[in-house]
């Protein structure tokens, strides 16, 4: 089953993000299953919803081969100048139904060694499976961002995470629920990069900045760069709560002034 990437475009050209960056997204498959408290509002579920779709319907997108088109020239749509690709951004890359897909996406991953390709996921338990022979230590031209919205995640996800053969490895706080302490994890020298932000919607939960600090002292204490990427729609510094618009959320975090050794498009 194919299905039209109709909630999220499936590629963006020089779209803008961070209050100035490039980005390019790569959709080739729609749809996942909710597996811990990060995903109970999730923006896909959401967006599908307006549009009458099941979000937990795993299928593939037309756009499955974005990465190896080519225009009527014979030169890839994607180039490296339009910065890292995000893949999987309407769904989680291990997810159960997309195992007999994904030896065909890593296969074009690694024929695009070109392009840099972060891949987020809350089932970095299942990051072996169908697994390039080619692996070994991992590509260097991908990055896997393992995603722990409280302390039990982190507690359970990063072990494993830590323990894989990946090259690239950063963290994201994405809703972020609670105050996290990872700096165990962080005491490894394995991480690259960490990334904070509150969550959006109508039904959002509170984002305390006191969290946000703590986890930026954390990764200051370890020399990690440190990014607090959005504020989320319900966001508390001190004893007040502010509720603010989706258009302002990455520009109100960017106005903070607690990003730390980051630099936009930082991945090649």
């Amino acid at each position: 089953v194919v299905i039209e990437s109709t909630i999220f475009e499936t590629y963006h050209k020089a779209s803008k993000y961070a209050g100035g960056g490039i980005m390019a997204t790569w959709n080739p498959w729609h749809g996942c299953r909710k597996v811990s408290p990060g995903c109970l509002n999730c923006c896909v579920y959401r967006r599908d919803a307006e549009f009458g779709k099941d979000s937990s319907f795993i299928a593939r997108t037309s756009s499955f081969d974005l990465p190896v088109k080519r225009n009527r020239k014979g030169i890839y749509k994607l180039q490296p100048d339009e910065g890292a690709v995000y893949t999987c951004m309407n769904s989680d890359f291990f997810v159960e139904e997309a195992d007999e897909w994904r030896p065909e996406a890593w296969k074009m991953i690694r024929e695009r060694d070109d392009l840099h390709f972060v891949i987020i996921t809350k089932r970095i338990h299942r990051f072996q499976v169908g697994l390039p022979k080619d692996w070994e230590e991992g590509y260097d031209n991908v990055t896997i961002c393992c995603t722990c919205e409280n302390q039990n995640m982190a507690d359970y996800r990063l072990p494993i995470f830590l323990n894989l053969p990946i090259r690239h490895r950063t963290i994201i706080h994405e809703p972020m629920l609670e105050w996290i302490e990872i700096r165990r994890y962080l005491a490894t020298g394995l991480i690259e990069q960490v990334t904070c932000g509150g969550e959006s919607g109508p039904e959002a939960r509170i984002c305390d900045y006191a969290w946000i600090l703590e986890i930026m002292q954390q990764c200051v204490e370890y020399d990690i760069p440190f990014w607090f990427k959005q504020t989320g729609a319900k966001f508390k510094k001190g004893n007040r709560i502010y509720h603010i618009e989706r258009k302002d959320q990455m520009h109100q975090a960017e106005k903070a002034g607690v990003n730390y050794r980051y630099e936009r498009n930082i991945i090649k």
